[in-house]
């Protein structure tokens, strides 16, 4: 377009520029961020070498996954933290609902064994997803590889002593964190104990009932977790791994702020 140029647009195949400004570093992450798009075709896009995308998104992505996580009525609040969360939830009554999720990522040259999902049985990577009653995320965190057990990995956050800390907050979980809810009966729910098999019709009857409530309460976690999975990163990661922990983060976080706006 006649004088495009002069207005600071950049024209394909114009002659590469050597840097970008701030807001273009942005824009291109937030791309790559949501799209998964390699950085060679980002640059060319912007008329600049593929290392310049790359500078780019190393400097960004960490500034992304560092926001933390909005909520409610507070844009200067931002949760970072677990123990954030638990102090959240204590002050506003807030129950939690936790959940697991995994992503496939690239079969590691070596030390396999621990990347492999004993529920996928793929290569994967887990993450742990918090939200409220209203599916809002609150954190993403518990980076681990596939084969380490959802609980674990949330216990080896400290979780235990946030519970024991805060007795005042609930959780609402899923059966792979029974232990949990053995160790704190009071404050974490799990769904029932199937009955054994010389139960009666009434027993099975208000199992189920039970069972059917608590899943409706817990289902918000994962429908938050889909809506992250709606992003190409978190549907199969084939970048390198050390940068997937920074990348579902920067995205958990980017989703939490379109929660709390709606």
């Amino acid at each position: 377009m006649p004088g495009a140029a002069g207005h600071g647009c950049v024209r394909l195949g114009a002659g590469p520029k050597h840097e970008l400004v701030f807001t273009d570093r942005v824009i291109a992450t937030l791309v790559i961020v949501g799209f998964q798009l390699p950085h060679a075709a980002v640059a060319v896009f912007y008329g600049v070498d593929r290392s310049t995308i790359t500078r780019a998104v190393h400097e960004v992505r960490p500034l992304l996954a560092a926001r933390g996580f909005a909520v409610p009525g507070g844009r200067e609040l931002r949760l970072r933290t677990l123990a954030d969360v638990f102090a959240y939830a204590a002050a506003q009554g807030v129950t939690l609902r936790i959940d697991g999720t995994e992503v496939r990522v690239r079969r590691p040259r070596a030390g396999r064994r621990a990347f492999i999902s004993g529920k996928m049985r793929q290569n994967t990577k887990k993450a742990t997803v918090i939200t409220d009653e209203q599916g809002r995320t609150l954190w993403t965190g518990a980076f681990r590889p596939g084969r380490q057990h959802d609980q674990t990995a949330l216990k080896t956050e400290g979780i235990c002593d946030l519970f024991e800390r805060f007795p005042s907050v609930n959780a609402q979980v899923d059966a792979g964190y029974r232990g949990l809810a053995k160790q704190f009966p009071d404050q974490v729910q799990a769904p029932p104990l199937k009955p054994a098999k010389d139960a009666t019709p009434e027993e099975l009857v208000a199992w189920q009932e039970t069972r059917k409530r608590q899943s409706s309460e817990r289902i918000c976690v994962e429908h938050a977790n889909a809506e992250h999975k709606q992003r190409r990163p978190l549907q199969r990661w084939i970048g390198r791994r050390e940068h997937y922990d920074q990348t579902h983060q920067a995205i958990a976080g980017l989703v939490s702020d379109r929660a709390t706006t709606q």
